[in-house]
């Protein structure tokens, strides 16, 4: 049986869904020399997934720098604070590199605040919003594509959180891990289904009126 697959998931199902589960291990950098080791074995993986996170303002015209990038495989996710490393030449050449597939959402907005931190030339990136529209999917938000791909919800519940914390709490650090890990299964996923066309598309034709507000950046993540 070919897998469904939808255009256009529907929102309130979404909230049914069993909540996903990360197992894999977190790495917090904290450190220019953490960041070179973490660098060195992330560039040796044969694909990436990244995001990004930055303290959100509650005050009109007040706007914080990006404040952490996550990047994960399939086991292990670094977390590494740029509010307190800033952009270091590790992060600076993991961002820069041509070899490793990186993968993300919505990159574009990510590579805008990143590089507020410092110049940095940007090296080979997918956008899973650009995959997902290859195989008819609409959304193009984390939430809806990785529900519509795997039957599981991803809680956004730390978003609004502050990234700047000198100790990230236990419940950040899982919500920033699996944000990047998600891309790389997505990806992964988005591969299998377009190589082997072992999936149906189901077209929906009914439109949220907020599904507009989901390509915000602030969805989109």
């Amino acid at each position: 049986m070919k897998k469904l697959i939808y255009n256009k998931f529907d929102k309130p199902t979404i909230a049914t869904l069993r909540r996903v589960d990360y197992k894999g291990k977190i790495v917090v950098i904290n450190s220019p020399a953490e960041a070179e080791t973490a660098v060195d074995y992330l560039l040796a993986q044969s694909v990436l997934g990244l995001d990004t996170e930055t303290r959100p303002s509650f005050t009109k015209g007040k706007h914080y720098k990006c404040a952490l990038l996550q990047v994960a495989n399939q086991s292990i996710c670094f977390l590494f604070r740029l509010n307190y490393i800033g952009m270091c030449p590790a992060v600076a050449r993991l961002l820069g590199d041509k070899t490793v597939t990186k993968v993300g959402l919505a990159w574009k907005n990510d590579l805008l605040s990143l590089r507020e931190l410092g110049e940095f030339q940007p090296g080979s990136f997918v956008d899973l919003q650009d995959m997902v529209r290859e195989l008819g999917i609409e959304d193009q938000s984390l939430v809806k594509i990785y529900a519509n791909l795997f039957g599981e919800r991803i809680s956004k519940a730390d978003r609004l959180s502050n990234w700047e914390r000198d100790i990230l709490k236990d419940t950040q650090k899982v919500y920033a891990a699996i944000d990047a890990w998600a891309c790389v299964r997505i990806y992964e996923e988005l591969l299998r289904l377009k190589e082997s066309g072992d999936y149906e598309l189901v077209v929906r034709e009914e439109e949220n009126k907020q599904e507009h507000d989901e390509t915000d950046i602030s969805e989109t993540r």
